[in-house]
């Protein structure tokens, strides 16, 4: 069990406070005078849909839908709420998911749908990961909520062991564990430090059984999320909390799903292959148009959507075009994504490349209050890697 003492928090929250009274900000900031790392203007960021019409050209969504503008929090609600009006046997729970939880996603829901299907649980991970699977073993659609994926280590062994292994122990008797959906939001957003800003996917997507899903934008967020609650496997659906009010885009109202096993190719180009998913994206798309301008080059961005199991096809087919290839994740870059992309890279396009693959991702530290903004990827780091590449 994870206990969130209130006097260490009120400590903390204290010492913090004072800090900035005396010495400014505690936490790291963007440099005045940067010509790339400057703060990401989501308002009009071309890999979000401002206008409908916009929307409706990306053939993924349905194309006679009426639309919303919504955050990226407003459109997880809208998935769940559209998975409890489908189906009654659909329940939702977690840490203060009652009245919204910490970030407002599972608000109003209770009050339409009632406490027996949207209802608190202890502060007990373990808890909520065994419940969930026991529930969906009998037939429920278990939707679970990680209050910070930075607490879900005392579940790992219930996901890992339980979880992960139904469908396959079950065998020709077609029992399956597919509804439950562990949401949990993750990575940092400039001040979370050492328990608040952890990416830890890379974990679960060396467990045969689990999917791993992480969306990039409202309108993805909302159509995955429909995916993996229909889905018959269990799915790890991590959010990127920076993104619940940043991130604005027109989202169908109607219910979608989005394809699990596809990633998607967000820009085309044709001298460099940029893979990532989640936020980075955002850093990878200014990135890119510094580059393209500098260097007189075009380069494709691949958001990968599912990280487990992930489309290698749509991957491996834009490097063999490209040549080139560089693959960004906030996460540690030990053992993360982008060693498992790289590594398929190599094996499967060796002959197309032009150059050695570039690894961009968090730096192999804890995630200091004062440093977290130098920790993870900024658009100079990735703007770099895209440049060694060009010039190798």
């Amino acid at each position: 069990m994870v206990v969130r003492a209130p006097l260490q928090r009120a400590v903390i929250l204290y010492w913090r406070h004072r800090h900035t009274q005396h010495h400014g900000r505690s936490y790291a900031t963007l440099p005045s005078n940067a010509r790339l790392n400057i703060p990401i203007d989501y308002s009009n960021h071309p890999l979000l849909h401002h206008s409908t019409s916009s929307l409706r050209a990306n053939a993924v969504y349905p194309s006679c839908s009426q639309s919303t503008r919504q955050n990226l929090y407003q459109a997880v609600n809208g998935a769940l709420r559209h998975a409890l009006q489908a189906d009654e046997k659909t329940i939702i729970f977690g840490e203060d998911v009652h009245f919204g939880g910490v970030f407002r996603c599972t608000m109003g829901l209770a009050t339409d749908f009632g406490s027996e299907r949207v209802f608190n649980t202890p502060l007990s991970e373990q808890g909520i990961v065994g419940f969930a699977i026991g529930a969906a073993a009998q037939g429920m659609k278990a939707i679970a909520e990680i209050q910070f994926a930075d607490y879900v280590y005392p579940g790992f062994d219930q996901l890992v062991n339980e979880a992960a292994k139904w469908r396959y122990r079950e065998g020709a008797t077609g029992g399956n564990v597919g509804g439950l959906v562990l949401r949990m939001p993750c990575g940092v957003v400039g001040h979370g430090a050492l328990y608040h800003s952890q990416s830890p996917e890379a974990l679960f997507t060396h467990i045969p059984g689990l999917r791993v899903v992480m969306p990039r934008s409202p309108a993805q967020a909302k159509g995955l999320l429909l995916a993996s609650i229909a889905c018959n496997d269990p799915v790890v659906f991590m959010e990127p909390k920076i993104l619940y009010r940043a991130a604005i885009e027109q989202v169908p109202n109607e219910y979608y799903e989005l394809s699990l096993s596809e990633a998607e190719v967000v820009k085309e180009g044709k001298n460099v292959t940029v893979i990532s998913y989640g936020q980075p994206l955002y850093l990878c798309s200014s990135a890119i148009a510094a580059a393209e301008k500098d260097f007189d080059i075009s380069i494709e961005l691949v958001d990968l959507r599912t990280l487990y199991p992930w489309d290698r096809e749509t991957v491996l087919k834009s490097v063999k075009k490209t040549g080139r290839a560089v693959v960004v994740h906030e996460a540690m870059i030990n053992a993360g994504i982008g060693a498992e992309v790289a590594a398929t890279v190599q094996e499967g396009a060796f002959l197309a490349l032009e150059a050695p693959v570039q690894r961009v991702g968090g730096w192999a530290a804890h995630m200091g209050l004062n440093y977290e903004r130098f920790n993870v990827p900024d658009v100079t780091r990735v703007y770099d890697a895209i440049k060694r590449t060009i010039l190798y």
